[in-house]
């Protein structure tokens, strides 16, 4: 019997703990580590090359989006499966898109998440408690954003599509406060290419305005309150 090597990834080392303890009662399961960021999480990817990887959205330093991305753009072959506490169809498109094999609540019974991890190792997505092949996923994906478009997206082929590494730097300090041409300075960009970034966001999350993309990375965790609070505070010091 093949053992799946296991990254568990969330701040929290109580609920780090708990999925510990879960998994290792499984005898084909075994957690090689641990990580409460998302740069350690990287770290511990590119050294321990584990099968599966269990991530929360929440993280400090870099959000669980952000670090699907880079294991997807390094080839590092780590299956992601995203465990988080923040559980709507768009989030699920947003995880997908970025490359992630499953999406599980917090509240996911032990036994179903014991499965998930399996599945995952065999090739398997997994949305719920359905099981996909990759046409499948892709079927559900046309489905879910065709579903969760609004009247004014322009390209259903945007809607949804992970943002770039840019882009989510510059929808970090949109959250902040800050305007276009604060950004483009402390960016070392041209106020046109924040610009052209910001017109590609709204894209992407499908919405109207900047607001409403600042509140969307609040709201699905992209973005924590407590940094956004300490960065602003600092630069006003």
């Amino acid at each position: 019997m093949d053992t799946v090597t296991i990254l568990l990834v969330d701040d929290h080392p109580l609920f780090r703990q708990g999925l510990r303890n879960v998994l290792s009662e499984q005898p084909d399961l075994k957690v090689v580590g641990e990580a409460g960021d998302g740069p350690a999480a990287l770290e511990l990817a590119r050294k321990l090359h584990p099968d599966v990887m269990l991530l929360d959205i929440n993280l400090p330093g870099m959000n669980g989006l952000q670090v699907i991305r880079q294991i997807q753009a390094e080839r590092l072959g780590t299956r992601v499966v995203m465990l988080t506490a923040y559980h709507d169809l768009e989030q699920e498109l947003h995880a997908f898109r970025a490359g992630s094999r499953a999406y599980c609540p917090k509240d996911v019974t032990p036994k179903h998440l014991v499965q998930v991890v399996r599945w995952v190792k065999q090739g398997h997505y997994v949305v719920g408690d359905r099981v996909y092949d990759h046409q499948d996923l892709q079927n559900w994906l046309e489905a879910g954003i065709e579903k969760a478009g609004r009247p004014y997206i322009s390209d259903t082929r945007e809607a949804f599509s992970p943002l770039s590494p840019r882009e989510m730097e510059i929808l970090e300090c949109v959250t902040r406060g800050m305007s276009n041409k604060e950004i483009a300075y402390s960016l070392g960009i041209s106020h046109q290419t924040v610009k052209n970034h910001m017109t590609a966001i709204l894209q992407k999350l499908d919405v109207e305005d900047r607001t409403q993309a600042a509140v969307y990375a609040l709201q699905h965790g992209w973005v924590r309150l407590d940094e956004s609070a300490s960065d602003s505070t600092t630069k006003s010091s």
